[in-house]
């Protein structure tokens, strides 16, 4: 990204750079947490160029610091009764907004960089939002691949058993991520249930439809990350209307993003899972991969079993050299490095934006806005999926539930109204056009001035 054109002496440049320095010595092994750190520092030098009671207060140092990591074993049993040890985590890392809200991912790769990562994005990304939401993440080394389902729901139980006492619907709301949907969530809620002797419905989201959860969740990161799209491609006097899109991933944000932009008019020709990906130049059918992937569980690979003139890629990252007008990245972090983002700028790519959490290094942001490619951060872009869980959260409160529309309706406003703020940020510091810099520093202002607002603590 082009790094705002500010006095390098600056106090404030001095501010930014002695945090970040302190912070590389201290997690020098935390590669994930210090790149998400650096992404957003370098936009906030012209903040503390104008607030300069930002440095007064060292807001700096108070916001990258979680407010507590939790860290705690995990002990479970199999099918065979083999005794099994996983490490979980929860990182709550500020409820200066509202509550500690984020997800919780299962997955063999799970460990405290990457948690401390996703729960200092989710700050800021809760902060545009509007809700009154704070910022966390949590997780285990698990991976469910493979495992029955009374596996599944002993670990859950397990798990939940340690994390029990660090949450409540007023002091941390956990939900689901990668590794973790509605059936790991009813496990988790029911033991939840089971050990405190309440009922305290918004103690987690993402649950069932019908058992507390709300309508359109399982749609709401893909729908949104289109949404925000629609408003990008709005300013830039275009459309979706025959768009070819690439999106990575085949989870619930890319089969929902591919069902949102195929609706309004795109054609999408790929898509993605951990072992490959799929060419189809007449338009992947959505049907087919929903089948796949939610009915069977099968691996992407056997779309080319329904769809013969389809073409399968063994590996990942072939996926972005096929030419598109739009880039959908929605599988996992740092998917798109500065290689495949040149790729993508010669074969043509318009619009790349976010639908997972820091897909894209700084490598490669950096190419897509110095070469005129409109760039939607996840921040920003994908935070339809929490923005939709403190709707269940509001739900759960009122013991009402809403009609899909109605959620949907809210979750388009939510996702213009965060447009809009990451437009208006960037203009306001001499960026226009730069929704990187403008997220970080929408997100960022309203954290920092309820920390002012609440005094040294």
């Amino acid at each position: 990204m082009t790094t705002p054109i500010v006095n390098a002496k600056s106090e404030a440049q001095r501010y930014v750079d002695s945090v970040f320095n302190e912070l590389k010595e201290k997690y020098a092994h935390q590669n994930e947490f210090l790149q998400a750190v650096e992404e957003i520092f370098i936009s906030l030098v012209p903040v503390f160029e104008q607030r300069p009671e930002y440095i007064k207060h060292n807001v700096l140092s108070r916001i990258v610091e979680p407010d507590r990591t939790i860290s705690f074993r995990v002990t479970w049993q199999d099918d065979q009764n083999r005794v099994h040890v996983n490490r979980g985590y929860r990182v709550q890392f500020s409820n200066v907004v509202g509550p500690y809200k984020g997800g919780l991912r299962f997955h063999p790769t799970v460990n405290k960089s990457i948690m401390k990562f996703l729960a200092f994005e989710q700050i800021f990304k809760n902060s545009l939002t509007g809700l009154p939401i704070g910022g966390a993440k949590g997780g285990a080394d698990f991976d469910p691949k493979g495992k029955s389902n009374s596996e599944i729901m002993r670990f859950c139980q397990a798990f939940m058993t340690e994390l029990y006492r660090y949450i409540g619907p007023d002091v941390d709301v956990p939900a689901g991520d990668i590794g973790v949907g509605a059936r790991e969530v009813g496990y988790l809620y029911g033991q939840y249930k089971r050990i405190r002797g309440a009922h305290e419905a918004g103690v987690l989201t993402g649950k069932q439809p019908g058992y507390g959860g709300s309508l359109a969740r399982k749609e709401a990161t893909g729908y949104g990350l289109v949404y925000f799209v629609e408003e990008m491609l709005q300013d830039a006097k275009m459309s979706f209307l025959d768009k070819t899109v690439v999106v990575s991933g085949s989870g619930n944000v890319a089969i929902y993003a591919m069902e949102k932009a195929t609706h309004f008019g795109a054609k999408v020709v790929a898509c993605s899972d951990s072992n490959g990906y799929i060419y189809d130049p007449e338009g992947i059918d959505l049907k087919v991969i929903k089948e796949i992937k939610e009915v069977n569980g099968d691996r992407i690979s056997t779309y080319v079993n329904y769809r013969p003139n389809a073409a399968y890629t063994e590996g990942c990252t072939g996926i972005w050299t096929i030419p598109c007008d739009i880039a959908l990245p929605c599988a996992t972090q740092n998917e798109i490095d500065g290689e495949s983002a040149r790729t993508l700028i010669a074969n043509g790519v318009k619009v790349v934006a976010e639908g997972a959490n820091m897909p894209s290094d700084l490598e490669a942001i950096n190419e897509f806005l110095n070469n005129g490619v409109l760039f939607g951060p996840a921040k920003a872009a994908n935070a339809g999926g929490v923005a939709t869980s403190a709707l269940e959260m509001a739900q759960n409160s009122s013991r009402i539930y809403w009609a899909f529309d109605q959620v949907d309706l809210k979750l388009h406003e939510i996702m213009k109204s965060i447009y809009a703020q990451c437009k208006q940020a960037a203009e306001d510091y001499g960026y226009a056009g730069n929704l990187v810099v403008g997220a970080n520093i929408a997100g960022f202002v309203k954290v920092a001035d309820g920390l002012l607002k609440e005094g040294v603590y």
